[in-house]
């Protein structure tokens, strides 16, 4: 998944963010409670996901 396959708006989950954004899945989540990332949004007991259009903002602020 490159950021042109991102859909215009809707949810992503973290595995397929970390393959757009390559970091670690501990990197990322001290970035959240740091700020530096989007915080997730909660769509069920067990589902955590980001909206596309802030991560999409995020790798044009970080020239991605």
């Amino acid at each position: 998944m490159t950021n042109n396959t991102l859909p215009d708006t809707g949810f992503v989950r973290l595995p397929d963010i970390l393959k757009i954004y390559p970091v670690s899945k501990s990197h990322w989540w001290v970035g959240v409670k740091e700020g530096r990332y989007p915080k997730p949004v909660k769509l069920g007991p067990k589902i955590t996901a980001w909206r596309v259009e802030e991560i999409k903002a995020l790798i044009a602020s970080s020239g991605a």
